[in-house]
Protein backbone atom coordinates (compact mmCIF):
# COMPACT_ATOMS: atom_id res chain seq x y z
CA UNK A 1 0.00 0.00 0.00
CA UNK A 2 1.44 3.42 -1.00
CA UNK A 3 1.73 6.03 1.30
CA UNK A 4 -0.84 8.17 -0.24
CA UNK A 5 -3.65 5.44 0.31
CA UNK A 6 -2.22 4.79 3.41
CA UNK A 7 -3.09 8.69 4.34
CA UNK A 8 -6.13 8.28 2.81
CA UNK A 9 -7.10 5.69 4.66
CA UNK A 10 -6.16 7.23 7.61
CA UNK A 11 -8.28 10.43 7.39
CA UNK A 12 -11.61 8.37 6.23
CA UNK A 13 -10.63 6.37 9.27
CA UNK A 14 -10.18 9.71 11.43
CA UNK A 15 -13.85 10.96 10.04
CA UNK A 16 -15.78 7.96 10.94
CA UNK A 17 -14.71 7.66 14.20
CA UNK A 18 -15.25 11.08 14.98
CA UNK A 19 -18.91 11.48 12.98
CA UNK A 20 -20.22 7.81 14.13
CA UNK A 21 -18.36 6.61 17.02
CA UNK A 22 -17.67 9.23 19.45
CA UNK A 23 -20.64 10.73 21.71
CA UNK A 24 -20.20 14.20 22.28
CA UNK A 25 -21.75 16.01 25.58
CA UNK A 26 -25.07 17.57 25.45
CA UNK A 27 -24.90 21.53 25.88
CA UNK A 28 -26.22 21.14 29.33
CA UNK A 29 -23.54 18.27 30.36
CA UNK A 30 -20.48 20.65 28.84
CA UNK A 31 -22.74 23.71 30.71
CA UNK A 32 -22.02 22.20 33.54
CA UNK A 33 -18.53 20.65 33.03
CA UNK A 34 -17.06 24.30 32.27
CA UNK A 35 -19.30 25.60 36.07
CA UNK A 36 -17.46 22.38 37.85
CA UNK A 37 -13.84 23.69 36.48
CA UNK A 38 -14.41 27.69 36.95
CA UNK A 39 -15.33 26.60 40.17
CA UNK A 40 -12.70 24.44 40.89
CA UNK A 41 -10.39 27.09 39.39
CA UNK A 42 -11.30 30.04 41.71
CA UNK A 43 -11.06 27.70 44.86
CA UNK A 44 -7.71 26.95 43.92
CA UNK A 45 -6.84 30.52 43.32
CA UNK A 46 -8.09 31.61 46.56
CA UNK A 47 -5.83 28.55 48.07
CA UNK A 48 -2.83 30.06 46.42
CA UNK A 49 -3.58 33.50 47.34
CA UNK A 50 -3.33 32.52 51.26
CA UNK A 51 -0.98 30.65 51.03
CA UNK A 52 1.11 33.13 49.28
CA UNK A 53 0.01 35.61 51.87
CA UNK A 54 1.11 33.12 54.68
CA UNK A 55 5.01 32.11 52.77
CA UNK A 56 5.28 36.22 52.49
CA UNK A 57 4.58 36.90 56.36
CA UNK A 58 6.53 33.84 57.19
CA UNK A 59 9.46 35.01 55.31
CA UNK A 60 9.64 38.61 56.27
CA UNK A 61 9.60 37.46 60.30
CA UNK A 62 12.73 35.15 59.52
CA UNK A 63 14.12 37.68 57.59
CA UNK A 64 13.10 40.14 60.18
CA UNK A 65 14.79 37.98 63.23
CA UNK A 66 18.09 37.31 61.03
CA UNK A 67 18.69 41.36 60.71
CA UNK A 68 18.44 41.32 64.63
CA UNK A 69 14.93 42.86 65.06
CA UNK A 70 11.35 41.46 65.70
Amino acid sequence: MSLTKKIGTAFKDSYIELTQKVTWPTRSELTGSAIVVMIASLIIAIFVFFVDVAFENVLEFVYGVLRGGI
